[in-house]
């Protein structure tokens, strides 16, 4: 576990909530993550070029991170390759049956006040703490 740092929390926030601003302002589309990799990965989608950038700069923007001297922080991963497996289909699943994932609706959604995100948030987050009170607690972790 790394130590909580409030400055670097705050600009990252609010890096995240600029670049979601300037994608609703400048292509008139929600930063929903996986909604933006479905449509890549659709057969027939026109918008690819933008969709694409922006994937790459998720990935793009800690990698030239790292190169400028700020360490990527190494996740602690479960040993059982089932359980990463399984947690991501989960996922996936998850953001199909709520129509979004955490990006969109969390942050996107939610600042547009639609209820179906506010609810959806709020079910991501109880999940959330169950999840980890049953993996700390409930599995002898």
């Amino acid at each position: 576990m790394t130590e909580f740092e409030p400055l670097r929390a705050a600009i990252g926030g609010a890096l995240i909530g600029l670049a979601a601003t300037l994608l609703m302002l400048l292509n008139g589309r929600l930063a929903g993550i996986s909604g933006i990799f479905a449509d890549i990965i659709s057969p027939g989608t026109r918008e690819r070029s933008w969709q694409l950038a922006f994937i790459a700069g998720l990935i793009g923007a800690p990698l030239l991170s790292a190169l400028a001297g700020y360490p990527l922080p190494v996740p602690r991963m479960p040993e059982s390759w089932a359980a990463v497996i399984g947690g991501g289909l989960l996922v996936g699943l998850g953001t199909r049956l709520a129509n979004g994932c955490t990006s969109g609706h969390g942050i996107c959604g939610n600042a547009l006040l639609r209820p179906r995100s506010i609810a959806a948030t709020l079910i991501f987050m109880a999940t959330a703490i169950v999840v980890v009170w049953i993996v700390r607690h409930g599995m002898g972790g």
